[in-house]
């Protein structure tokens, strides 16, 4: 197994993977918090990081017949929700291409650094310490 590239989201509200912290998708991505995943409540999101997707598998939900793929965490592998690949029915159609991650299986931080900014320390004030 060769080295994992981690995604970094910078923004102020982030969700995670609640099992290895790996970041997945910003807050502001959240479309809908009114979904049913396999383990009780689910978001739906425009966009996620740091997900490989299982394969394809046509899949009876609440609002009918889509085709899905399973998305898991890059880092620890665990099952996180999964992406809408086709839905058939045309008022459903808007979820192709969105991720459902559930609740369950994720974690809101906040952020409380951040990266983009760095101090830079200039060599006098090391040599005036010392």
């Amino acid at each position: 197994m060769g080295r994992i590239f981690l995604e970094y989201v910078s923004c102020e509200v982030v969700h995670v993977c609640s099992l290895c912290r790996t970041h997945l998708a910003d807050h502001d991505s959240i479309i809908s918090k009114a979904f049913q995943g396999r383990h009780g409540r689910a978001y739906l999101f425009s966009d996620v990081v740091n997900v490989s997707t299982g394969p394809r598998e046509n899949r009876l939900l609440l609002t009918g017949l889509h085709v899905v793929a399973d998305i898991y965490c890059n880092k620890c592998e665990t099952r996180l929700g999964w992406k809408y690949v086709e839905a058939f029915e045309e008022t459903q159609k808007y979820k192709e291409g969105k991720f459902i991650l559930e609740k369950a299986m994720i974690a809101k931080e906040e952020e409380r650094q951040n990266f983009d900014t760095f101090v830079e320390i200039l060599p006098s004030t090391l040599t005036a310490a010392a």
